[in-house]
């Protein structure tokens, strides 16, 4: 059956409205983000990012799924992203304090904010192959961006290389977010990846922001992450 047009364009309009959802399941147990073959990471749902943050679709090595978990005590974020191309990392990784300009480098990111009123609040954490790491706390108003460079989450993270994989992971407490979710809460966020470099860089997202150039910083467009547990 050959729909009409104008329904097709409503019926598109409708999907692209709904946005994008996932779940992080809750674990009884907690474990160190260094142990990356934990049982625990098989109960996450995969969550599959395979375009860039225009929503055109990203070649399949470049594409990266995620999975999130949290427990009484923390969040816990892995990133397992398609590598088919040279990494760019820093030669000298210092894993001791925060990196700025990480996100000029091979980076997955999560953006999150528990504050369901104002999602223009929210935390920025980003990880790199090398286990370099960044923690950020963002107000992005309608002309700028304020930006905490002092926030310290005291996450911690993990990675490894692999031929054509990198594994990314990090682990931040309930104490960086000034509160702890609850079965059933609905925070918003999103899920990124920036590789690559000079003019073939990709700047891949779960919820696409629809920017004209590459911008990561859309809150209006952040998908909704619901925290269940059976």
């Amino acid at each position: 059956m050959k729909l009409p047009a104008v329904l097709i364009i409503l019926l598109s309009a409708s999907v692209f409205a709904m946005g994008k959802s996932a779940n992080i399941k809750y674990i009884e147990t907690d474990f160190e983000i260094s142990d990356l073959e934990n049982a625990a990471w098989d109960a996450a749902d995969t969550i599959k990012i395979k375009s860039y943050w225009s929503g055109q679709r990203a070649p399949k090595k470049r594409r990266f799924t995620a999975k999130m978990l949290w427990s009484e005590s923390a969040l816990y974020v892995r990133f397992d992203a398609n590598q088919g191309e040279p990494l760019v990392i820093s030669e000298k990784p210092d894993l001791t304090k925060k990196t700025r300009g990480l996100w000029d480098r091979d980076v997955c990111e999560l953006f999150i904010s528990p504050f369901r009123d104002d999602a223009r609040k929210y935390f920025e954490f980003e990880v790199a192959p090398t286990g370099e790491w960044i923690d950020l706390g963002i107000y992005q108003g309608p002309e700028k961006r304020d930006t905490d460079w002092d926030y310290a989450s005291g996450m911690t993270t993990a990675a490894k290389i692999e031929y054509d994989l990198v594994v990314m992971a990090f682990r931040v407490e309930w104490t960086a977010f000034g509160s702890k979710p609850a079965a059933g809460d609905v925070w918003k966020g999103n899920l990124l990846r920036a590789v690559g470099k000079g003019e073939n860089r990709g700047y891949l997202a779960w919820s696409a922001t629809r920017t004209e150039v590459p911008n990561f910083h859309v809150p209006e467009r952040f998908g909704e992450f619901f925290f269940v547990r059976d």
